[in-house]
């Protein structure tokens, strides 16, 4: 029995024990990977600990950094360096939404975001330093800006209350615009935004237009004469003629209405009553402008058209005005149109683009890129005809009207020939001269500015 049992037990033996180095093994290499374990987890508890303390104020930190590194960012201005600039006028640190040009011609008055409105001397146009008198909209901004007729007063319309106020200019010594003081708002009478505003020029009534498609005619004092239904769907734009006879109104309907704002002889008003109306686009109309008589109108439409029309007509006879020129436009989206005093010069703005047009012949004259971050809200001829400023961003960029000067020179050429005395020829040769020399200043001066660059 012991020869045959004692061979078999030597294996076994063997076997069991190199199981039990096997085990012991593994037991030894989890009983190493648990403290490992635990000692990684000690130490990311330890790591962690004090940062769930401070990280969330770290981040706190950083994101209050960030947001106030933000705000205090102001937005980069565009460098406008066309030949036809004349300056830029600087002072605000947010968009400027309304423009307006004094009816003597003396001023430029300006509104923005920023709760500022500025009165600027347009005598320094051609300067580089431009001084200004500022006040501020309490508790508020102003979207739209204009001038009374005497330029002693102005009045705004407010974003936040949806109102009109009026502001008074006070008067230094020296005769020159002093404080800048609120006077009283008009009582709050539109349920949609107010997108437009006027001052007759007679002084007798304050127009405000909503986004619906109400026109409120009020008077000096902020009573309501007559409240207009435009029956426009909605309206786009409105504005008083410069002679202070009518308003106008567009919207999304394919035309201008345009109603005489009547007084009798006493200086009572009577109503208002529809006069006539610009027709022939073929979608809505975002803008139109008046010349200094209102003897002519340009129209600026969603079908991607300007249209020059003779307003000069028997309206209360049913006379309708008459079509002069259609031009096209190259913008998307809204646009704006301004129409020089004189009737010449025709501006479309369109994104951040101007276009330049000669009212007369209906020719582009030129076209200014890349002028406003962020689109161009306005634009507006000066009194004298000499200057179109654009607004936009935080800036109000100011172009000389070559346009203006050679369509001018083109219509004195044309007199010229049809003058019918001696004297007359040599009046409007002088003039042709004197309009030659002011454009050779403008152009010299505008490429020897191009040249120091």
């Amino acid at each position: 029995m012991a020869d045959m049992t004692e061979p078999s037990s030597v294996p076994a033996l063997a076997v069991t024990a190199a199981v039990g180095a096997v085990v012991l093994l593994l037991a030894l290499l989890c009983s190493v990977w648990k403290k490992d374990t635990k000692e990684q987890k000690q130490d990311s508890d330890e790591n962690q600990v004090p940062k769930a303390k401070t990280e969330p104020v770290k981040q706190e930190k950083n994101s209050k950094k960030s947001k106030l590194n933000v705000r205090s960012k102001k937005p980069q201005q565009v460098q406008v360096t066309h030949p036809w600039l004349a300056s830029t006028l600087k002072g605000n640190s947010s968009a400027v939404l309304g423009i307006d040009f004094s009816p003597n011609g003396k001023y430029l008055i300006t509104t923005a975001e920023d709760r500022c409105v500025m009165l600027w001397s347009t005598k320094d146009f051609n300067q580089k330093e431009h001084k200004f008198i500022k006040g501020i909209v309490e508790l508020d901004h102003g979207t739209q800006v204009k001038f009374s007729p005497d330029t002693k007063a102005f009045i705004v319309s407010l974003a936040n209350d949806n109102a009109l106020r009026v502001y008074r200019i006070g008067k230094k010594d020296d005769g020159s615009p002093g404080n800048i003081t609120s006077a009283f708002d008009f009582p709050k009478k539109h349920q949609a935004d107010i997108i437009s505003i006027g001052i007759a020029s007679n002084g007798k009534y304050i127009m405000s237009c909503g986004s619906d498609t109400t026109i409120i005619i009020w008077t000096i004092k902020g009573e309501v004469l007559e409240i207009i239904d435009t029956h426009q769907v909605n309206n786009s734009f409105a504005c008083v003629s410069p002679c202070g006879r009518f308003v106008a109104s567009s919207g999304f309907t394919p035309d201008v209405k345009v109603w005489e704002v009547c007084y009798s002889k006493s200086g009572d008003y009577i109503d208002t009553k529809r006069a006539f109306e610009l027709k022939g686009h073929s979608a809505g109309v975002y803008s139109f402008s008046f010349n200094n008589d209102s003897s002519r109108m340009a129209s600026v439409s969603k079908d991607g058209t300007w249209k020059y029309w003779d307003t000069n007509v028997r309206y209360e006879m049913n006379q309708d005005p008459y079509l002069l020129h259609t031009g096209s436009i190259s913008y998307s989206g809204h646009c704006h149109i301004a129409l020089s005093p004189d009737g010449r010069t025709v501006a479309v703005g369109g994104e951040n683009s101007i276009t330049f047009f000669n009212a007369i012949t209906c020719k582009e004259e030129e076209n200014v890129d890349n002028i406003h971050l962020g689109g161009l809200v306005d634009l507006s001829f000066d009194t004298t005809n000499k200057y179109l400023v654009t607004a936009g961003d935080r800036y109000v960029h100011v172009f000389h009207n070559v346009t203006g000067y050679r369509a001018t020179i083109e219509d004195l050429i044309e007199k010229e020939k049809k003058a019918s005395s001696q004297a007359t020829r040599e009046r409007v040769r002088q003039q042709i001269a004197d309009a030659r020399s002011s454009l050779d200043s403008i152009l010299s001066q505008s490429n020897g500015h191009a040249n120091s660059k």
